[in-house]
């Protein structure tokens, strides 16, 4: 089976979504004060890494916004206030952290599935967080939007781990069809 690169993004945001579900599904079996324990992580606890994705998830999100296509599926987060810093704590309670991540990730998965071809290919014009202006390709910026989850989901089972919380499988080869199956 050959995968488009529409395909591929599609397939990437409802991974995304899943493990996603699964990660704060796991979280919510701590009680509060572990999820809000320092401990040694980049964004030091778990409820720290777990805003981190969402403010990265909603900066990048906000620039796909910019794109001429101007798709409507993006205005929930073209609402949104942008954060002020990659560490903002935007949600000291786990409830409302899980709801907002879940409106995100519907619009994430609903967004990238009216993508096109041309769409992919746009050249998008941004300013990183200091205001340094970049041009990149919506595909490739949406590989890096992609990782950055991945990665800082790796961290997040790492502390779910040392409390004690099993995850699940994590694995994208989880989600993809056996060859010839379809989807």
């Amino acid at each position: 089976m050959t995968f488009t690169l529409r395909e591929h993004v599609a397939r990437m945001a409802r991974y995304n979504a899943w493990m996603n579900d699964n990660l704060y599904t796991a979280a919510a079996k701590l009680p509060p004060a572990e999820l809000t324990r320092p401990c040694g992580a980049f964004f030091g606890s778990l409820i720290g890494t777990l805003n981190h994705v969402v403010v990265g998830d909603t900066i990048w999100l906000q620039r796909f916004a910019g794109h001429p296509a101007a798709h409507r599926t993006l205005d929930p987060v073209r609402a949104l206030t942008p954060p002020t810093s990659l560490d903002q704590v935007l949600f000291t309670e786990f409830a409302p952290l899980r709801s907002h991540r879940r409106m995100l990730d519907a619009t994430i998965v609903a967004w990238v599935a009216e993508l096109t071809d041309d769409d992919l290919q746009h050249v998008l014009l941004y300013h990183n967080t200091r205001g340094a202006p970049f041009r990149r390709r919506l595909v490739a910026l949406l590989m890096h939007f992609f990782n950055h989850q991945t990665h800082h989901r790796g961290q997040a089972t790492t502390l779910l781990f040392q409390a004690g919380i099993d995850p699940g499988v994590t694995d994208l080869l989880a989600t993809l069809p056996e060859d010839g199956e379809v989807d």
